[in-house]
Formats: structure tokens, sequence, C-alpha cells
């Protein structure tokens, strides 16, 4: 007689992981979460395939996934406007100010 599938309480892990990643993604600290999300959705996937079946979440999984790519995408991209905007920054501020006279 073969076992009932029971749903992976990974998966969700994965998937709430995810969601907090791509929510504070662009404020740069959904890096962790993501990661977090990336490497247990890994682990997850390969308990999921051992398991024959027998272990459902495999939507989860994806989804979780692909929400912690999106929180990476923001969180690069948070960055880069950060490092252009430093840039600018630097790059309109007075240079040696020299006093009246002075050539």
């Amino acid at each position: 007689m073969d076992p009932e599938p029971v749903p992976s309480t990974k998966a969700r892990a994965v998937f709430a992981l995810g969601l907090v990643g791509l929510l504070t993604g662009p404020l740069i600290g959904g890096v962790i979460p993501a990661t977090l999300a990336l490497l247990l959705a890994r682990q997850a996937a390969r308990e999921a395939y051992a398991a024959g079946g027998y272990l459902s979440g495999s939507a989860w999984i994806r989804r979780g996934r692909g929400l912690a790519w999106a929180g990476l995408v923001l969180a690069v991209g948070a960055l880069v406007v950060l490092l252009i905007a430093g840039l600018l920054h630097l790059a309109a501020a007075p240079g040696q100010d020299f006093a009246p006279g002075t050539d």
C-alpha cells in the first residue's frame, strides 16, 4: 500500500522567504532572505524528487524561487541606482574653493 502525498513544509518556507526577499529587495535587505530562499529551494526540490511524488509542493517551490530571483534583481537594481547617484553627487561636488581675487 502506497502512502498518501504529504505537503512539504520547506516549500511554504521557500515561498515565504521569496516573498520577503521581493518586498525588501528595493531596500537591498532582500538579498539575505532571497538567498536563503534559493538555498532552501534547492534542498526542498531534491527532497521532493527523492520522495518519488509523495512529497507535494513543487509549485510553491517554483513560485518562491521566482520571487527570490525577482528580489535579487530589485536589490541589484537599487544598488546600481545608488551607485550612479553617488557618482553624480561626487561629480557635482565643487572642487577647491579659492579666496576672491586669487588667480
